[in-house]
């Protein structure tokens, strides 16, 4: 359904998988962001349910053409990402979709791709319109949580002692700001559990529930 574009991004340039709604679509968009695996197959089957549902959906690759096969590779990859380089490709995303359609972006991502989707959110407060967190985890990102306009759905597993012991903070931080989000965690989930191709850790009913939860924030939001 999609196809690997090249897209302006700060003066530099992004590339990313980009699907299109086989109709007129929705008129909203929505920036799908990597596990620290890479841009691989699983990523593009989500853009193109999100076009399925009427989104224009713009994968960015961040790794620029590398897809992790082992942990440890994926781990020395999500370490090495050059955040700076990657707000500039998000950036570029965004005001690709945003110029297209005229309306605020949705941003979603899993893992590493859900901390930068708050991220993205945080730094693009003025075109994003809605943001869903699933499981972000990654030191290096810091929150401009003051700059923070976009409704937040955060979806977490149960088990999950790399993401679970930051989100107290991240609640208080939201509350203490009186901003708008809602968090769920699901239980008997680890992290990873939306990933059909996780034959260890996904979980076919908590994902399809939070498959749903995501079209009703970025329908309700965006």
């Amino acid at each position: 359904m999609g196809e690997m574009i090249t897209y302006p991004a700060n003066g530099n340039s992004g590339t990313g998988y980009l699907a299109r709604p086989s109709g007129e679509g929705n008129g909203k968009a929505v920036i799908v962001i990597q596990e620290w695996n890479g841009l691989n197959d699983h990523i593009k089957d989500i853009a193109d349910r999100f076009a399925k549902e009427g989104y224009i959906a713009l994968a960015p690759d961040h790794y620029h053409g590398i897809i992790a096969d082992e942990p440890d590779e994926a781990g020395k990859l999500f370490m090495a990402l050059n955040i700076a380089e990657t707000e500039k490709e998000l950036r570029g995303g965004i005001n690709m979709l945003f110029e297209e359609t005229r309306s605020p972006v949705g941003v979603t991502g899993f893992c590493m791709g859900g901390a930068l989707a708050l991220f993205a959110a945080c730094q693009n407060s003025d075109k994003v319109g809605a943001c869903v967190d699933f499981y972000g985890i990654h030191p290096n990102v810091e929150y401009n949580w003051d700059n923070l306009v976009a409704p937040v759905l955060g979806i977490w597993a149960e088990h999950d002692d790399m993401v679970n012991p930051q989100l107290n903070g991240f609640a208080q931080s939201l509350s203490d700001r009186q901003h708008n989000f809602h968090f769920i965690t699901y239980p008997n989930t680890s992290h990873g559990f939306f990933n059909d191709t996780n034959t260890s850790g996904h979980d076919k009913n908590a994902a399809t529930d939070a498959w749903r939860l995501t079209l009703n924030w970025f329908e309700d939001h965006l």
